[in-house]
């Protein structure tokens, strides 16, 4: 056969060699980074429950996942995850869709004042942005509303600290409050709050909103940071339920490839955008849905496992391998990073309080 545009295509661009003749352990080279990420620079990771896992695996292999907003110290190392801390590098919650990135970073700017709006149950406090964060709610409204302030300042910080943004798309299905025009990380109503049809409207965005949104967002963040550069990633959990009159599957399927045609329009555009497959290694059908759990919803540790080893594969074969790092290093404010951890049990999605309802 004479020479064509395939005859010099690695064997990862062929399904045959790089996927059907391996072991589904030995498919590689599922990722080739756009850039390096140093042991050295600051990490800051948001988004939907996977996304913990990045800050955890980069912490256990001496990286610098920035947390910017310390717990008291004398808070237990488990009421340190049940308060909220050290989940994210900022004590934001679960920020899921595109559109409630660029809402927490236009409060971190500046350009958009943060709401007032509080939730009141049983004599305690909640924060609408931030539902979970204290499992029994606030003393007051004042300690909300101060706690609230400060968390977007940490978050300004990460922002503005960090050199590498890892976000992790969760959902395209969000609420938000028609009237006054910002949006929940949860239905009023489940978490707290009353839930109110002529104000809480539910919306299933499309890919164009959820693009405009996130490139707006990283403009943003650019402008607070201009040597700032993203890793994208979606997440590979289904969703617990849906409102939008589908069977939860179908609308898991369309959610996941809106969110997965969105990373690869941004990747493709952005010089400064990298896309990591976590969501394939999980889901695609290659890896015979091995690494979800028995409930076929959340991801087991193995699967964690390989999806991060993926990630540092693909950094090391095309940088190089670091010098060796301490297994643990000190984060911001010369705190000591603590080991992390890779169990699903251990993460804090808001959104698996939804099955709660069925």
């Amino acid at each position: 056969m004479g020479d064509n545009p395939y005859s010099d295509l690695p064997p990862r661009a062929f399904w045959r060699t790089a996927v059907a003749d391996k072991n589904m352990f030995d498919v590689s080279e599922l990722h080739v980074p756009k850039f390096n990420l140093r042991p050295e620079q600051g990490v800051a990771a948001y988004g939907s429950c996977f996304a913990q896992h990045f800050g955890r695996a980069l912490q256990a292999r001496g990286y610098n996942w920035l947390r910017c907003e310390d717990a008291p110290e004398d808070l237990s190392e488990d009421n340190r995850r049940r308060f909220n801390y050290d989940v994210f590098s900022a004590r934001t919650g679960n920020i899921y869709t595109t559109s409630l990135l660029l809402q927490w970073v236009n409060w971190a700017s500046g350009k958009v004042e943060i709401p007032d709006e509080v939730w009141e149950k049983d004599g305690r406090f909640y924060d609408p942005f931030r539902p979970r964060i204290e499992p029994k709610g606030f003393a007051s409204r004042e300690e909300m509303e101060a706690s609230r302030r400060h968390t977007v300042a940490c978050f300004a910080d990460s922002i503005r600290e960090s050199e590498v943004f890892v976000f992790t798309m969760g959902l395209t299905e969000s609420w938000e409050n028609a009237k006054l025009g910002y949006e929940y990380p949860m239905c009023p109503g489940t978490v707290a709050g009353t839930f109110d049809p002529e104000q809480h409207q539910f919306e299933n965005q499309s890919f164009q909103d959820i693009l405009r949104n996130l490139r707006m967002a990283i403009k943003a963040m650019r402008e607070m940071n201009d040597k700032l550069k993203f890793i994208l990633t979606v997440s590979p959990v289904p969703l617990t339920a849906t409102m939008s009159g589908r069977h939860v599957l179908v609308a898991t399927s369309a959610s996941k490839a809106i969110l997965r045609a969105v990373a690869d329009q941004i990747e493709g555009t952005h010089a400064n955008v990298d896309y990591f497959p976590s969501f394939e290694i999980i889901s695609n059908p290659v890896f015979r849905g091995a690494f979800y759990e028995p409930n076929q919803r959340e991801v087991n540790a193995r699967g964690v496992g390989l999806v991060m080893d993926h990630f540092f594969a693909g950094l090391h074969g095309a940088f190089g391998a670091p010098e060796p790092q301490q297994q643990e290093r000190k984060g911001r404010k010369g705190r000591k990073g603590r080991k992390a951890r890779m169990s699903e049990a251990d993460l804090v999605c808001e959104e698996a309080l939804l099955e709660a309802f069925s």
